[in-house]
């Protein structure tokens, strides 16, 4: 298999909030039909794609303002890695601590022919509602490949990191 000129690369931000000993994270559902009547595996990360002109940090940043339509909140950025989606796609997720209010979300659009084939250009939003979830909730909605920063988050917070182990990308 011959290797790709470029790989496809995607960063994204997952805002937590603490609720005593658990926490919640910030999903947001996938726009458009072909999501419209799916909940399990059809929620993601705020998250996009990005180029070799662009660092992923930054791209992460401006993915979560196109997508959430607010700009990022203040905080420490938690380095979360990356995962490799079943597309081939590479992501990378940070997450920032910070409680936003879902329904103040104003989301990004992108356009599509939709009826396929009809020759009819309809706009969506890229994520049509964004929900706070417990972990054990955001796992059955999130895609597949997006699971492992859960649990990845979930170490973060019970090593009982302090700010100074956060200095790492603090805003």
């Amino acid at each position: 298999m011959a290797p790709h000129a470029t790989a496809r690369r995607s960063a994204g931000l997952l805002l937590f909030r603490r609720r005593g000993a658990c926490f919640d994270v910030l999903i947001g559902h996938m726009g458009g039909p072909f999501w419209a009547r799916r909940d399990s595996a059809a929620w993601s990360v705020p998250k996009g794609e990005y180029g070799p002109e662009e660092e992923a940090e930054a791209a992460a940043g401006r993915e979560f303002e196109e997508e959430f339509g607010h700009p990022v909140p203040e905080g420490a950025w938690l380095p979360l890695g990356e995962s490799r989606q079943a597309g081939g796609k590479t992501v990378t997720v940070w997450a920032v601590e910070a409680d936003l209010d879902p329904a103040t979300a104003v989301p990004g659009t992108f356009t599509m022919e939709w009826p396929r084939g009809s020759g009819v250009q309809r706009e969506f939003p890229e994520i049509d509602r964004f929900a706070w979830c417990a972990p054990e909730v955001a796992a059955e909605r999130l895609v597949k490949g997006q699971r492992v920063f859960l649990d990845r988050l979930r170490d973060r917070l019970t090593v009982g990191e302090g700010p100074a182990a956060r200095g790492d990308g603090a805003r």
